[in-house]
C-alpha cells in the first residue's frame, strides 16, 4: 500500500490542508461586521436555542466570562436577546433575532463568495472543481464520525 494512502497519511495531509485553508478563510477580511468570538456564539446559538451563556461558553470551550462579554455585545446591537428561563426562572435563555440570523447569514455569505471567487479565474481545472465537489460530503461525513 502506498504510505499516502494509509490512514495516518490521509489523516495528516487532511489535517494540514484544511487547517490551512480554515484559518486562511477565517483571517480573511470580509464585510459583515461580526468579530471571530460574536460569529461563533452566534454559529452555536444557531444550533441550539434556546440556551444558556454558560452553555454556549463550554461548548465554545471558553471561560464564562469571555462569552458574557461577547454576548453582551451581541445584546447591545440587537443580535441576541435574554429571556427568563421558563422551567427555571432563576436562570435566563438566550435566542438569536432575526437581525443576529441575518448578520450571521451575511457572513457566511460573505467567506462562500470568498472561496468562490478562489475557485474562479482558472486556478481550478473543471476536473479539479469536480474533485473538490466530490470531496466535500466525504469531508462532512469523516467531520461526523470524529
Amino acid at each position: 500500500m502506498n504510505d499516502d494512502l494509509a490512514p495516518d497519511g490521509v489523516a495528516a495531509a487532511l489535517l494540514a490542508s484544511i487547517g490551512v485553508l480554515v484559518r486562511r478563510v477565517r483571517h480573511a477580511p470580509v464585510e459583515g461586521g461580526l468579530a471571530m468570538p460574536e460569529r461563533t456564539a452566534l454559529s452555536l446559538l444557531d444550533r441550539s436555542e434556546p440556551t444558556t451563556s454558560s452553555a454556549l461558553a463550554r461548548e465554545a470551550q471558553i471561560t464564562a466570562q469571555a462569552m458574557g462579554a461577547t454576548l453582551s455585545g451581541l445584546r447591545a446591537r440587537g443580535l441576541v436577546e435574554r429571556q427568563p428561563d421558563p422551567e427555571d426562572g432563576r436562570r435566563a435563555v438566550l435566542t438569536m433575532t432575526d437581525a443576529g440570523r441575518q448578520a450571521l447569514k451575511d457572513k457566511r455569505n460573505a467567506r462562500t463568495e470568498l472561496i468562490a471567487r478562489a475557485l474562479t479565474g482558472g486556478a481550478f481545472t473543471q476536473d479539479e472543481l469536480d474533485r473538490l465537489a466530490a470531496a466535500a460530503p466525504l469531508l462532512e461525513r469523516l467531520a461526523r464520525n470524529i
